[in-house]
Protein backbone atom coordinates (compact mmCIF):
# COMPACT_ATOMS: atom_id res chain seq x y z
CA UNK A 1 0.00 0.00 0.00
CA UNK A 2 1.39 3.39 -0.96
CA UNK A 3 1.80 6.27 1.42
CA UNK A 4 -0.96 8.24 -0.28
CA UNK A 5 -3.37 10.02 2.05
CA UNK A 6 -6.92 11.22 1.91
CA UNK A 7 -7.34 14.81 0.76
CA UNK A 8 -9.99 15.48 3.43
CA UNK A 9 -10.92 13.36 6.40
CA UNK A 10 -12.04 13.32 9.99
CA UNK A 11 -9.80 12.29 12.86
CA UNK A 12 -10.71 11.16 16.35
CA UNK A 13 -7.88 10.77 18.87
CA UNK A 14 -7.62 8.88 22.12
CA UNK A 15 -4.82 8.37 24.66
CA UNK A 16 -5.06 4.88 26.09
CA UNK A 17 -2.94 2.45 28.11
CA UNK A 18 -1.16 -0.39 26.31
CA UNK A 19 -3.54 -3.01 27.70
CA UNK A 20 -6.51 -1.20 26.13
CA UNK A 21 -4.59 -0.76 22.88
CA UNK A 22 -4.09 -4.52 22.63
CA UNK A 23 -7.81 -5.09 23.12
CA UNK A 24 -8.76 -2.42 20.56
CA UNK A 25 -6.37 -3.99 18.05
CA UNK A 26 -8.08 -7.36 18.44
CA UNK A 27 -11.44 -5.68 17.91
CA UNK A 28 -10.59 -3.61 14.81
CA UNK A 29 -8.54 -6.38 13.17
CA UNK A 30 -11.83 -8.18 12.50
CA UNK A 31 -12.82 -5.33 10.15
CA UNK A 32 -9.46 -4.10 8.80
CA UNK A 33 -6.11 -5.37 7.52
CA UNK A 34 -2.60 -4.51 8.59
CA UNK A 35 -0.94 -1.73 6.61
CA UNK A 36 1.66 -3.14 4.21
CA UNK A 37 4.45 -1.19 5.91
CA UNK A 38 3.79 -3.01 9.18
CA UNK A 39 3.71 -6.52 7.75
CA UNK A 40 6.62 -8.57 9.06
CA UNK A 41 7.86 -5.75 11.32
CA UNK A 42 8.32 -6.12 15.09
CA UNK A 43 5.04 -5.28 16.82
CA UNK A 44 3.50 -4.62 13.37
CA UNK A 45 5.03 -1.14 13.52
CA UNK A 46 7.24 1.12 11.41
CA UNK A 47 9.08 4.34 12.38
CA UNK A 48 7.83 7.80 11.46
CA UNK A 49 9.96 10.94 11.69
CA UNK A 50 8.59 14.46 11.34
CA UNK A 51 10.46 17.76 11.33
CA UNK A 52 8.08 20.56 12.35
CA UNK A 53 8.66 24.14 11.22
CA UNK A 54 7.45 27.26 12.99
CA UNK A 55 8.23 30.93 13.38
CA UNK A 56 10.76 32.13 15.97
CA UNK A 57 7.79 33.15 18.14
CA UNK A 58 6.25 29.67 17.74
CA UNK A 59 3.14 31.18 16.18
CA UNK A 60 1.87 27.89 14.76
CA UNK A 61 2.35 26.22 18.14
CA UNK A 62 0.31 28.95 19.84
CA UNK A 63 -2.49 28.51 17.29
CA UNK A 64 -2.96 25.00 18.69
CA UNK A 65 -2.55 25.98 22.33
CA UNK A 66 -5.14 28.74 21.93
CA UNK A 67 -7.56 26.37 20.18
CA UNK A 68 -7.93 28.34 16.94
CA UNK A 69 -10.62 26.59 14.89
CA UNK A 70 -8.77 26.95 11.59
CA UNK A 71 -5.10 26.20 11.99
CA UNK A 72 -2.34 24.30 10.25
CA UNK A 73 1.06 22.70 10.75
CA UNK A 74 4.10 22.63 8.49
CA UNK A 75 6.23 19.51 8.61
CA UNK A 76 8.68 17.38 6.70
CA UNK A 77 8.04 13.67 7.04
CA UNK A 78 10.65 10.99 6.42
CA UNK A 79 11.11 7.34 7.31
CA UNK A 80 14.83 6.54 7.20
CA UNK A 81 18.31 7.94 6.52
CA UNK A 82 18.66 6.65 2.98
CA UNK A 83 19.88 9.40 0.62
CA UNK A 84 17.51 8.27 -2.15
CA UNK A 85 14.43 8.16 0.07
CA UNK A 86 11.88 10.97 -0.41
CA UNK A 87 11.07 13.67 2.12
CA UNK A 88 7.41 14.64 2.18
CA UNK A 89 6.56 18.33 2.59
CA UNK A 90 3.17 18.40 4.32
CA UNK A 91 0.57 20.99 5.26
CA UNK A 92 -1.89 19.56 7.76
CA UNK A 93 -4.82 21.89 8.25
CA UNK A 94 -7.75 21.67 10.62
CA UNK A 95 -10.89 23.46 9.44
CA UNK A 96 -13.49 23.13 12.20
CA UNK A 97 -13.67 19.34 12.64
CA UNK A 98 -12.27 18.32 9.25
CA UNK A 99 -8.63 17.58 8.47
CA UNK A 100 -7.23 18.57 5.07
CA UNK A 101 -3.76 17.65 3.89
CA UNK A 102 -1.50 18.64 1.04
CA UNK A 103 1.71 16.73 0.51
CA UNK A 104 4.53 16.56 -1.98
CA UNK A 105 7.37 14.05 -2.08
CA UNK A 106 10.70 15.82 -2.60
CA UNK A 107 14.13 14.51 -3.51
CA UNK A 108 16.26 14.68 -0.39
CA UNK A 109 19.01 16.64 -2.15
CA UNK A 110 16.48 19.41 -2.90
CA UNK A 111 15.24 19.90 0.67
CA UNK A 112 17.79 22.52 1.76
CA UNK A 113 17.22 24.52 -1.42
CA UNK A 114 13.48 24.78 -0.77
CA UNK A 115 13.88 25.50 2.94
CA UNK A 116 16.22 28.35 2.02
CA UNK A 117 13.24 30.09 0.42
CA UNK A 118 13.78 29.28 -3.24
CA UNK A 119 10.76 28.64 -5.45
CA UNK A 120 10.05 24.89 -5.76
CA UNK A 121 10.46 23.44 -9.24
CA UNK A 122 8.83 20.36 -10.81
CA UNK A 123 12.17 18.53 -10.92
CA UNK A 124 12.42 18.74 -7.12
CA UNK A 125 9.56 16.25 -6.88
CA UNK A 126 10.08 12.51 -6.76
CA UNK A 127 6.97 12.12 -8.94
CA UNK A 128 7.59 14.66 -11.66
CA UNK A 129 4.55 15.75 -13.60
CA UNK A 130 2.25 15.42 -10.59
CA UNK A 131 0.27 18.71 -10.43
CA UNK A 132 -1.27 18.00 -7.02
CA UNK A 133 2.11 17.57 -5.37
CA UNK A 134 3.56 20.65 -7.06
CA UNK A 135 0.59 22.72 -5.80
CA UNK A 136 1.22 21.38 -2.29
CA UNK A 137 4.92 22.20 -2.48
CA UNK A 138 4.28 25.73 -3.73
CA UNK A 139 1.72 26.36 -0.99
CA UNK A 140 4.20 25.06 1.60
CA UNK A 141 6.82 27.44 0.26
CA UNK A 142 4.39 30.35 0.54
CA UNK A 143 3.65 29.62 4.19
CA UNK A 144 7.35 29.14 4.82
CA UNK A 145 7.98 32.71 3.69
CA UNK A 146 4.89 34.26 5.30
CA UNK A 147 5.68 32.86 8.73
CA UNK A 148 9.45 32.95 8.36
CA UNK A 149 9.21 29.34 9.46
CA UNK A 150 12.36 27.42 10.34
CA UNK A 151 13.00 23.91 11.69
CA UNK A 152 12.01 23.58 15.34
CA UNK A 153 11.24 20.05 16.47
CA UNK A 154 11.93 16.46 15.50
CA UNK A 155 9.16 14.06 16.47
CA UNK A 156 9.57 10.31 16.20
CA UNK A 157 7.26 7.42 17.03
CA UNK A 158 6.41 3.87 16.05
CA UNK A 159 3.15 3.44 14.13
CA UNK A 160 0.96 0.38 13.89
CA UNK A 161 -1.72 0.96 11.25
CA UNK A 162 -4.82 -0.99 10.24
CA UNK A 163 -6.67 0.00 7.09
CA UNK A 164 -9.81 -0.71 5.12
CA UNK A 165 -9.38 -3.82 2.95
CA UNK A 166 -11.33 -2.10 0.16
CA UNK A 167 -9.97 1.45 -0.26
CA UNK A 168 -8.20 4.35 1.44
CA UNK A 169 -11.27 5.58 3.33
CA UNK A 170 -10.32 4.31 6.78
CA UNK A 171 -7.21 4.05 8.95
CA UNK A 172 -6.84 3.03 12.58
CA UNK A 173 -3.40 3.88 13.94
CA UNK A 174 -1.60 3.16 17.21
CA UNK A 175 1.36 5.48 17.85
CA UNK A 176 3.80 4.44 20.57
CA UNK A 177 6.88 5.93 22.21
CA UNK A 178 6.31 9.47 20.89
CA UNK A 179 9.57 11.40 21.32
CA UNK A 180 10.28 15.10 20.74
CA UNK A 181 13.63 16.86 20.52
CA UNK A 182 14.76 20.31 19.44
CA UNK A 183 16.02 20.30 15.84
CA UNK A 184 17.04 23.70 14.45
CA UNK A 185 19.24 22.42 11.62
CA UNK A 186 16.99 20.20 9.48
CA UNK A 187 19.43 17.30 9.69
CA UNK A 188 16.79 14.78 8.56
CA UNK A 189 18.55 12.09 10.56
CA UNK A 190 16.66 9.42 12.47
CA UNK A 191 18.68 9.86 15.66
CA UNK A 192 17.56 12.44 18.23
CA UNK A 193 19.44 14.60 20.71
CA UNK A 194 18.08 14.62 24.27
CA UNK A 195 14.54 13.49 23.36
CA UNK A 196 11.56 13.73 25.71
CA UNK A 197 8.78 11.14 25.78
CA UNK A 198 5.53 13.03 25.23
CA UNK A 199 2.84 10.58 26.35
CA UNK A 200 4.87 8.20 28.50
CA UNK A 201 3.88 4.55 28.08
CA UNK A 202 0.41 5.46 26.81
CA UNK A 203 -0.63 4.89 23.19
CA UNK A 204 -2.09 7.51 20.86
CA UNK A 205 -5.01 5.85 19.07
CA UNK A 206 -6.51 7.57 16.01
CA UNK A 207 -9.58 6.78 13.94
CA UNK A 208 -9.28 8.42 10.51
CA UNK A 209 -12.17 8.22 8.04
CA UNK A 210 -13.51 10.07 5.02
CA UNK A 211 -17.24 9.36 5.23
CA UNK A 212 -19.54 8.85 8.17
CA UNK A 213 -18.19 7.38 11.39
CA UNK A 214 -18.13 3.58 10.82
CA UNK A 215 -20.54 1.61 12.98
CA UNK A 216 -17.88 -0.82 14.17
CA UNK A 217 -15.72 2.05 15.42
CA UNK A 218 -18.70 3.56 17.20
CA UNK A 219 -19.21 0.20 18.89
CA UNK A 220 -15.48 0.08 19.70
CA UNK A 221 -15.65 3.40 21.54
CA UNK A 222 -18.63 2.14 23.54
CA UNK A 223 -17.14 -1.23 24.44
CA UNK A 224 -13.82 0.21 25.64
CA UNK A 225 -15.15 3.50 27.02
CA UNK A 226 -12.95 5.63 24.74
CA UNK A 227 -13.00 9.40 25.26
CA UNK A 228 -11.71 11.74 22.56
CA UNK A 229 -8.84 14.08 23.30
CA UNK A 230 -6.48 16.39 21.40
CA UNK A 231 -3.17 14.47 21.53
CA UNK A 232 -1.26 17.05 19.46
CA UNK A 233 2.23 15.59 19.26
CA UNK A 234 3.95 18.86 18.32
CA UNK A 235 2.09 21.20 20.68
CA UNK A 236 1.94 18.78 23.60
CA UNK A 237 5.61 17.96 23.12
CA UNK A 238 6.73 21.58 23.23
CA UNK A 239 4.49 22.32 26.21
CA UNK A 240 5.94 19.35 28.09
CA UNK A 241 9.59 19.92 27.24
CA UNK A 242 9.40 23.73 27.49
CA UNK A 243 9.19 26.50 24.90
CA UNK A 244 12.68 27.72 25.79
CA UNK A 245 14.18 24.65 24.09
CA UNK A 246 12.57 25.60 20.79
CA UNK A 247 13.57 29.25 20.49
CA UNK A 248 10.49 30.93 21.94
CA UNK A 249 11.82 34.36 22.88
CA UNK A 250 9.10 36.81 21.98
CA UNK A 251 5.93 37.25 24.07
CA UNK A 252 4.36 39.22 21.21
CA UNK A 253 4.11 35.95 19.30
CA UNK A 254 1.71 34.63 21.92
CA UNK A 255 -0.50 37.70 21.64
CA UNK A 256 -0.50 37.71 17.84
CA UNK A 257 -1.40 34.03 17.73
CA UNK A 258 -4.62 34.78 19.61
CA UNK A 259 -5.95 36.51 16.49
CA UNK A 260 -8.30 34.31 14.46
CA UNK A 261 -6.36 32.56 11.74
CA UNK A 262 -8.62 34.08 9.10
CA UNK A 263 -7.22 37.55 9.89
CA UNK A 264 -3.78 36.73 8.56
CA UNK A 265 -4.16 33.49 6.65
CA UNK A 266 -5.54 32.54 3.24
CA UNK A 267 -7.83 29.65 4.11
CA UNK A 268 -9.98 30.38 1.06
CA UNK A 269 -6.93 29.99 -1.19
CA UNK A 270 -6.20 26.61 0.37
CA UNK A 271 -9.76 25.56 -0.39
CA UNK A 272 -9.24 26.62 -4.01
CA UNK A 273 -6.16 24.39 -4.11
CA UNK A 274 -8.25 21.47 -2.86
CA UNK A 275 -10.93 22.06 -5.48
CA UNK A 276 -8.32 22.38 -8.20
CA UNK A 277 -6.65 19.09 -7.36
CA UNK A 278 -10.03 17.37 -7.35
CA UNK A 279 -11.43 18.75 -10.59
CA UNK A 280 -8.42 19.39 -12.82
CA UNK A 281 -6.05 16.59 -12.00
Amino acid sequence: MSREMQLQRWELKYIIPEETAQAVRRFVSSYTVLDDYGVGKPHNSYPIHSLYLDSEALTIYWHTINGNKNRFKLRLRFYDNEPDSPVFFEIKRRMNNAILKQRGGVRRKSVDYILAGHLPQPDHLVKQGNPKELVALQRFSQYLKEYKAVPKAHIHYLREAWVSPHDNSLRVTFDRNVLISAEPAARLETDQVNPTCVFGRDVVLEFKFTGRFPDFLRECTRVFGLTTTTAAKYADGIALKGEKFFGWNNAIGHLRAKKPLEEFDDTHVFQEDVRATRTLF
